[in-house]
């Protein structure tokens, strides 16, 4: 037995410690920075030592689980667990968000309540991926849309009001989806709620109810894990915010839409997730063509890059729909891994924004010579976002293929047709990629410019860039780093649709 509350402490200290923000002297923009940034490391070492240490790999169950009564009221229990699937994006969110912090050096307006606002978004994300009781999940979930709102609303571009109120009208729209689905999930045919995942993956509903509590938590997801036609909030909001905010929006924020449509829609809702698989392998499909055509249209740099990560998430949702080992391990895999490459480049587009002080693709060009080392780093992480043999995007891709072929749910013919129109997406994502590097970097545009003199990435740009590269190519060579976390728990989770 595990005495020790390892997960309340990863959990609750970001925002707990993060409040002692406020106490530190008001213009001391150095001591804040580096008191977040020690806060980021403290929390990743801390969760690296209990996962590490702490958690055994054989066993598909939840572990480290905690389970204090809350408010005696109506049975609400602070529960918390992790598996081989929440442990993934747990060790990205720490990850992600320490270099994000990093990445923020050059915000010195307001900076307390910036580097609070980063520290609050890290418990809120930690929050979902751990919990194990469906109100503590929802409440985590909310927790998360405040910071992001007022993130995006202080400290983005011009349109940064718009972008912002259009972020929590679509977020806070969902979330009473979600709502309504966990309390009718909780209160079903009992008087006393229960809202503990195990007891409630163990209850069977009537099909039509179960249907209908699965649209119920589609929606909700399909708006963070931009499902089409729910996408249209990303880019506005990718286009406006700060690009450190766009790093945990891109790396995260997303991936707790596919986190709650595999913990929540395939171990909750078995049998409404078989009948509605084909509808989302079908969507996943048009969403990868659609976005992938649509990106090249974007005059927005920022704009560009998340319609790109928008058709990456088909890839994820193509994996959860079909019902197979391979498909869901692939899903998982390309959570981590567009976590890594979508942030990078979000944090790459910034840094050469803080340069030039261009937005517009059509303005900007020949900036190879101006910022070697940029460019560099931009071209290898678009080659990784484009699937390059040998990056994780390429495994993650090439797996969630296979599980599409493999899968024992579909006939052969339809296997054959997704599969090629997923390699039509996968043709066009070389297009806009290659596009938008050339628009930027190659050509004589800023060439003769007066002021052609600019600084090239110093040492913090270097090392978040390099830091988030190892990752992505680590994964793309040895693979089983994630498969090693998840693959008892997948297998537990696909059993039920065929064993049942």
């Amino acid at each position: 037995m595990n005495y020790f509350p390892w997960l309340t402490l990863v959990v609750v200290l970001p925002i707990s410690a993060g409040s002692l923000i406020f106490f530190l002297p008001h213009r001391g923009n150095k001591v804040i920075r580096w008191y977040t940034i020690g806060i980021c490391i403290v929390e990743l070492l801390i969760t690296t030592y209990a996962f590490g240490y702490r958690f055994k790999l054989d066993d598909p169950l939840m572990q480290l689980t905690e389970d204090y009564k809350w408010i005696d009221f109506f049975d609400f229990y602070w529960r918390l667990g992790i598996d081989g699937i929440s442990i993934g994006p747990i060790l990205l969110t720490g990850f992600i968000t320490t270099l994000a912090t990093l990445a923020a050096r050059p915000v010195t307006r307001d900076s307390r309540l910036f580097h609070f606002l980063m520290l609050a978004m890290y418990s809120g994300q930690i929050g979902p991926f751990s919990s194990r009781d469906l109100l503590l999940f929802f409440i985590m979930w909310e927790l998360e849309l405040i910071p992001v709102y007022l993130l995006i609303s202080m400290w983005g571009g011009k349109k940064r009001l718009y972008s912002a109120t259009k972020f929590i009208l679509y977020t806070a729209g969902s979330s009473v989806f979600l709502l309504m689905g966990v309390l009718s999930i909780g209160l079903y045919g009992s008087n006393e709620p229960t809202l503990n995942f195990e007891t409630s993956a163990n209850q069977s509903y009537p099909v039509a109810l179960e249907i209908i509590f699965y649209i119920g938590f589609l929606i909700a997801f399909a708006v963070k894990l931009p499902i089409i036609p729910l996408h249209t909030w990303l880019p506005d909001t990718h286009g406006e915010a700060h690009y450190s905010t766009c790093m945990l929006l891109a790396g995260i924020l997303l991936k707790m839409g596919a986190y709650g449509l595999i913990r929540i829609n395939m171990e909750l809702l078995p049998h409404a997730h078989s009948i509605f698989s084909p509808w989302l392998i079908i969507v996943g499909t048009i969403q990868i063509i659609y976005a992938a055509s649509t990106s090249p249209g974007q005059r927005n740099l920022k704009k560009r890059i998340a319609y790109s990560s928008v058709s990456h998430m088909g890839f994820i949702i193509i994996g959860i729909g079909s019902i197979s080992d391979t498909g869901l391990n692939g899903a998982i895999l390309q959570i981590i891994s567009h976590g890594f490459i979508g942030a990078a480049l979000f944090f790459l587009a910034g840094t050469s924004y803080d340069r030039i002080r261009l937005v517009y693709l059509d303005e900007m060009g020949g900036m190879a010579i101006a910022i070697p080392k940029i460019f560099t780093t931009f071209s290898i992480l678009s080659m990784a976002s484009l699937a390059l043999p040998g990056m994780s995007g390429f495994v993650a891709e090439l797996i969630v293929f296979f599980g599409i072929l493999t899968s024992q749910k579909y006939l052969l013919m339809t296997k054959v047709l997704i599969t090629f129109v997923m390699a039509i997406g996968m043709i066009l994502t070389p297009i806009y990629s290659l596009s938008m590097l050339r628009q930027m970097f190659y050509g004589y545009k800023l060439f003769n410019a007066p002021n052609s003199y600019f600084f090239d990435s110093g040492p913090r740009e270097l090392f978040v860039s390099i830091s988030i590269l190892l990752p992505v190519i680590g994964i793309g060579v040895y693979p089983d780093f994630v498969f090693s976390l998840s693959v008892d728990k997948v297998e537990a989770i696909i059993s039920n649709y065929f064993y049942r």
